[in-house]
């Protein structure tokens, strides 16, 4: 715990929108934190460490800017950080941990990726991006949606995201088909779904929609194998994690029209850069990661971080650690 007679120096990083000091009362910490708030993203590491070398406390949203063992242990001042969300694979906790540097975390929630999820379905299938786009520039009706009723709805991971979205598709009146690793029979019925092998679930599925968490063995599933299974009229969905499908191949899959499309809200690399093929190809829908960007959500985050540093403070427990994964 820092004394109370110097304050924290603490650190919010990449709030992109400038909401953190709005959505969440920090006058809790006064007269014992200094914060400052941060709303661009660095990634060159040296330009890093000499922006972070002097706070106490880091604040991170959730996998914006990695921590790895190289950055923290070039930080001698950092006693905490605290990380949105109960995963944070972005964060090196075993480095920290041999600094006697605490990882708290916050709450989540997943309705809003589960929400968004649904958002991105809707607006690949009605063109709803292309339509307005021809509307504002004077234009009317240029193309043709897809029906998602009496359609096939494949999920590739059914934990807590994937079977709420499970659930959604049959309200739509969807069949759902879901698959993955650890996936059982009965869990998949509880979901609506009917457990199906990995090329049955690409091979069938006219909406494919990824919820798993990007792991060593998640890392690069989705492959052009995999790709080539699918119906030239079927669609990409993934609100997860974007290295869990090989980016290039997605790419080539889409610039030969092997699918109709994808919608993409997660990257291999975030922010995306200004001449990424997925900026400009007709046949991607893509948002800049904001599946949990929502303002409950966000104060949870922001709240849950002010009782972190106070918590810290005060010499009171911390929010769990969470796990490296």
């Amino acid at each position: 715990m820092k004394s109370t007679s110097e304050p924290l120096n603490v650190a919010v990083l990449d709030d992109y929108q400038n909401v953190a000091l709005r959505l969440a009362d920090w006058s809790q910490l006064e007269d014992r934190a200094i914060v400052t708030v941060f709303n661009d993203h660095i990634s060159n590491p040296e330009a890093l460490i000499a922006r972070l070398a002097p706070f106490d406390v880091l604040c991170v949203m959730r996998e914006r800017t990695p921590l790895p063992r190289a950055i923290i242990e070039r930080l001698p001042r950092l006693k905490l950080i605290v990380s949105t969300g109960r995963r944070n694979a972005a964060i090196d906790v075993a480095a920290a941990a041999e600094r006697g540097i605490p990882v708290a975390a916050t709450g989540y929630a997943s309705a809003p990726t589960i929400e968004l999820t649904w958002a991105l379905i809707l607006a690949s299938a009605r063109h709803i991006a292309s339509e307005n786009a021809s509307l504002r520039a004077g234009g009317w009706q240029r193309a043709i949606g897809a029906d998602l009723r009496g359609k096939t709805l494949g999920v590739l991971g059914l934990g807590n995201i994937g079977a709420e979205v499970a659930r959604i598709g049959v309200a739509f009146g969807m069949s759902i088909i879901a698959w993955s690793q650890n996936l059982t029979q009965e869990k998949a019925l509880t979901a609506g779904a009917a457990l199906v092998s990995k090329e049955d679930l690409f091979r069938r599925s006219d909406i494919l929609t990824i919820h798993l968490v990007l792991s060593a063995r998640s890392r690069g599933l989705v492959g052009a194998p995999d790709l080539a299974l699918m119906k030239p009229t079927a669609r990409l969905i993934n609100t997860a994690r974007g290295p869990i499908v090989d980016e290039a191949a997605l790419i080539a899959a889409l610039a030969a029209r092997k699918i109709a499309g994808a919608a993409i809200d997660v990257f291999d690399a975030e922010p995306l850069g200004p001449a990424h093929p997925f900026r400009t190809m007709d046949n991607v829908l893509a948002t800049p990661h904001i599946g949990y960007v929502s303002e409950d959500l966000y104060r949870k985050f922001y709240g849950d971080t002010v009782a972190a540093v106070r918590a810290f403070l005060d010499g009171a427990p911390l929010p769990l650690t969470p796990p490296k994964t």
